[in-house]
């Protein structure tokens, strides 16, 4: 019998690296007949560090969410995908993408696209996706290529 997921999560932030994901997963979702559940975490730690903490900034990055996702839920539908949620979560991405999103929502494949964080980066805050793939209690895909999976083109060289 072959494993079939029943709901796929992709975690969503605007990157081409999760662009990539997002239309794997579309992909994935069509061939499983799975619900697709379009995630994306505003850090809100980033408003942290702006003096004066302005409501407005919250408002913006919350309406340009909904409008991405929205987007791409246009999108999965045109490509045959029957059953869609949107969530937008606020807090730390990390333990949201691993555990939160995956636990309220009965995930049982997180797919995300590979960091964009060069080696330094990396040692000093991590990878979203490193941290999903240790803590995930579910099947994690990270996506590398694109729908021909061949490498995007400027990382290629």
């Amino acid at each position: 019998m072959l494993q079939q997921y029943t709901k796929i999560m992709v975690a969503v932030d605007g990157s081409s690296e999760a662009e990539l994901a997002f239309k794997k997963a579309v992909n994935v979702a069509k061939r499983n007949d799975a619900e697709l559940v379009l995630a994306h975490v505003i850090d809100t730690r980033a408003f942290q560090t702006v003096s004066s903490f302005d409501g407005m900034l919250a408002e913006q990055a919350t309406e340009m969410a909904k409008q991405t996702l929205t987007d791409y839920e246009t999108y999965a539908k045109d490509q045959g995908c029957k059953k869609i949620t949107q969530v937008i979560e606020y807090g730390s991405p990390k333990p949201i993408i691993a555990k939160e999103i995956p636990g309220d929502h009965d995930v049982d494949l997180i797919m995300l696209g590979a960091t964009g964080l060069n080696a330094v980066e990396r040692l000093f805050i991590g990878s979203v996706s490193e941290y999903v793939i240790r803590n995930a209690s579910c099947d994690v895909l990270v996506v590398r290529t694109d729908l021909e999976n061949n490498m995007p083109k400027e990382e290629e060289e």
